[in-house]
């Protein structure tokens, strides 16, 4: 299984197993796309994304490994009440990682966290869905 794969299933991990304001199941996909039904419930995918390996010596290495998480779900009330609640979460999720150490992979240590898209303004108008993305770079050193 390939380092981002074993970070991206940390990460589930994680996520599953912490008390949220808003119940999901996270689950890694490496193609989340789902049917407007599917978004009735708060889908929550954790993506593998990108790898970077920098030379620190002979010997060593840096791993970087970027995982985008994607929040999405239909909106029941107006863009705005949607946009401010699942942002709310948007941001819970991410104080949550950033401080919390991968108990299933321990040496990756989070390095940053970006949210671009803070939502999707097309998603809301033509398929009235919340989507976010939530992209965390984890950092370690190996051989």
């Amino acid at each position: 299984m390939s380092i981002v794969t074993q970070v991206a299933n940390a990460v589930v991990f994680e996520l599953a197993n912490h008390e949220f304001s808003h119940p999901f199941e996270p689950k890694m996909l490496v193609l989340p796309v789902f049917e407007s039904a599917e978004l009735e419930v708060l889908r929550v995918s954790v993506v593998p994304r990108t790898l970077e390996i920098d030379r620190v010596t002979r010997a060593s290495s840096k791993y970087t490994v970027g995982i985008d998480i994607g929040i999405q779900k239909r909106i029941s009330g107006t863009p705005e009440e949607t946009v401010a609640k699942m942002g709310e979460l948007v941001d819970e999720i991410a104080d949550f990682l950033k401080s919390q150490c991968l108990q299933k992979f321990p040496a990756a240590q989070c390095l940053g966290l970006t949210v671009d898209p803070l939502y999707s303004p097309e998603h809301l108008k033509q398929k009235r869905t919340f989507t976010s993305i939530l992209s965390v770079k984890y950092v370690m050193l190996g051989d």
